[in-house]
């Protein structure tokens, strides 16, 4: 039986060549690639009330949301990544040798799908809480209006809070801002099987 042969790791800069050629997204990591599977209808209407809810609740304000398409770099790691939603607060900070990855999130969103929700609770979450410019983590669930909300306190201690129902609101001390569950979930219909629309606004 022969031996099997190593596969060859790529540098960050390898990595980012061709990301920036590809058609889909990947992470990256350790020197390996990884493909990020397309999500669902009802991820990406959540994602999408995400970004219109932060993006209006932060008009006029320093910090910015940034849909998924911003690739973000943990440099204590070497984890590349296009969370949820991220938003920064003040000039973007770029990985070295970029301009299109960046280093300096304040909040980090997550939208939970079974396929990644260990990922994002576990070794993801490890790996973001090196970030020294974020301040909350935010995991959003597909199932029901729930928000689990990590805020990092002075002593880089992590606190977990959760809005629960429609009705709730969830502050962020980070930005100064109150974010809506009606919104975040507006026209979704939690019932078995596919994704619900609801008609209307």
């Amino acid at each position: 039986m022969g031996l099997a042969q190593k596969v060859p790791r790529l540098t960050p800069m390898e990595y980012l060549a061709i990301e920036r050629a590809a058609s889909t997204k990947s992470e990256f990591y350790d020197g390996e690639m990884f493909a990020m599977a397309g999500g669902s209808p009802r991820h990406s209407l959540i994602a999408s009330n995400l970004i219109r809810e932060f993006g209006n609740r932060l008009d006029g304000k320093r910090c910015v949301p940034y849909t998924g398409d911003l690739r973000i770099q943990v440099e204590a790691t070497g984890l590349f990544t296009y969370p949820d939603l991220s938003v920064i607060c003040g000039p973007l900070q770029f990985a070295e040798g970029t301009t299109d990855t960046v280093t300096n999130p304040t909040v980090i969103v997550e939208v939970l799908s079974p396929s990644t929700e260990g990922y994002d609770r576990g070794e993801k979450f490890r790996q973001y809480r090196q970030i020294p410019s974020l301040r909350e983590y935010l995991l959003v669930s597909q199932r029901d209006a729930h928000i689990e909300h990590f805020i990092r306190s002075k002593d880089d201690d992590w606190t977990l809070h959760e809005a629960c129902g429609r009705e709730a609101e969830l502050p962020s001390p980070a930005l100064g801002i109150s974010v809506s569950l009606a919104v975040v979930y507006q026209r979704i219909e939690f019932l078995p099987g596919p994704i619900q629309v609801l008609p209307g606004s």
